[in-house]
């Protein structure tokens, strides 16, 4: 067993794992898993640029992962930024800042990087099950991007698109610096249009009607899961591996679009960081599903962040 350390630095959230791994029995016992907010990219897709408060945030979420890293005792890190990182102009700033904390260099990874790593931290794990018809579709729907990965055992195919939950939000929601809540049914139109258009670039790569099984993983798609699920607090227990109707996102997406910044904050399974985001995330799931013609989103807590822990083990 390998004791390894996995970050992912995406546009809305960090999030660290720190887990004893041994790829070849396929052994993994998590020892922590945290994420903290820190919406890297606040205003990047207006500015090109990462913003100062923006960094420090991050820095600072960064620190508190080192001192938790050096307290277990990690043999290995491995560092992945996503999409945030990847298209500011001053990325340099980051990956200095990152260096500098954590000792070892970010990986500012590539789109298609990202759905490998994503494909196989969520599906490692059902390689065993004979209950989910093959081939997957993975969906990560993040705050920046959102990627789409098909296969079986091994990717068939990938592709990443701009449409993320930070992304559109600030896009189409925000009249100056604040979100508009709700968003009226012209904004919500305008979210769909760029969703819409976005899928018909992802599906010159990835066939999205072939799948047996879509598989959604991140905030968005967890988030949608413990309101589908009713609970009274987040548990990812209970998320993981649930399955979420197409009917039941699309009541939801409709919800949270008609919900002022109060009512959202409310749900008891929203994080805060999640409140303004939420209804645009949303939105993309339920466009997937459409298009795809999935009538079940089958959830996964497991996505790239085990992804990154996996291959730091090789």
């Amino acid at each position: 067993m390998t004791r390894v350390a996995a970050i992912d630095c995406g546009t809305n959230s960090i999030r660290l794992l720190v887990a004893d791994v041994d790829p070849a029995t396929g052994s993994f016992a998590e020892l922590d898993r945290r994420m903290t907010i820190v919406r890297l990219g606040q205003g990047v897709d207006r500015t090109g640029r990462l913003a100062p408060e923006a960094l420090e945030r991050t820095f600072a979420a960064c620190r508190e992962y080192a001192a938790a890293i050096e307290e277990l005792g990690a043999e290995r890190i491995r560092f992945v930024a996503t999409s945030a990182s990847r298209d500011a102009e001053n990325s340099a700033d980051f990956v200095a800042g990152v260096r500098e904390i954590l000792g070892v260099e970010p990986e500012v990874i590539t789109g298609d990087q990202e759905a490998q790593l994503s494909f196989d931290g969520a599906t490692k794990e059902l390689a065993g099950s004979d209950h989910l018809t093959k081939p997957y579709l993975v969906v990560d729907i993040g705050g920046g991007s959102t990627e789409f990965v098909l296969g079986s055992d091994e990717v068939e195919a990938a592709r990443s698109v701009d449409i993320g939950c930070v992304r559109m939000t600030e896009r189409h929601l925000v009249v100056d610096g604040a979100v508009v809540d709700p968003p009226s049914h012209e904004r919500a139109a305008a979210i769909r249009a760029d969703i819409d258009a976005a899928l018909d670039v992802a599906e010159k790569t990835v066939p999205l009607t072939g799948a047996g099984t879509l598989v959604g993983l991140a905030g968005t798609v967890t988030t949608v899961a413990g309101i589908a699920l009713e609970l009274a607090e987040y548990d990812s227990g209970a998320i993981h591996h649930s399955r979420v109707s197409r009917g039941q996102v699309r009541a939801i997406t409709e919800h949270l679009l008609r919900s002022t910044h109060e009512e959202r904050a409310a749900i008891p399974v929203m994080h805060p960081g999640r409140v303004d985001v939420i209804g645009a995330g949303a939105l993309v799931l339920l466009a997937v599903m459409e298009r795809t013609g999935a009538h079940e989103v089958v959830v996964s807590e497991h996505d790239i962040l085990d992804g990154i822990a996996w291959s730091a083990a090789v």
